[in-house]
């Protein structure tokens, strides 16, 4: 489930066991313009782990509003914007 990179169903799920611990969306170097989440655990981790699409490594959104939707949709309820 955790390795490089998580997809949309591991993070459904760690965020139903309160597992996650921070989330940042942040300017995507992948691809200007766009926008990627990525998640910390609890446990005193302290590595942030990308979200990637099943087609991409790290997945991206065009606006930060698509952000807030997704963010929604998979229950996480906040997120900090690094610009």
């Amino acid at each position: 489930m955790i390795g490089k990179a998580l997809e949309e169903d591991s993070l459904r799920l760690l965020l139903s066991q309160n597992a996650v611990r921070d989330a940042r969306v942040y300017r995507s170097q992948v691809r200007p313009g766009h926008w990627s989440l990525e998640i910390r655990l609890g446990g005193g981790s302290s590595r942030m782990i990308p979200l990637r699409s099943r087609r991409e490594p790290v997945r991206t959104w065009a606006s930060l509003t698509a952000v807030g939707r997704f963010a929604e949709s998979v229950g996480l309820l906040e997120f900090r914007v690094e610009l």
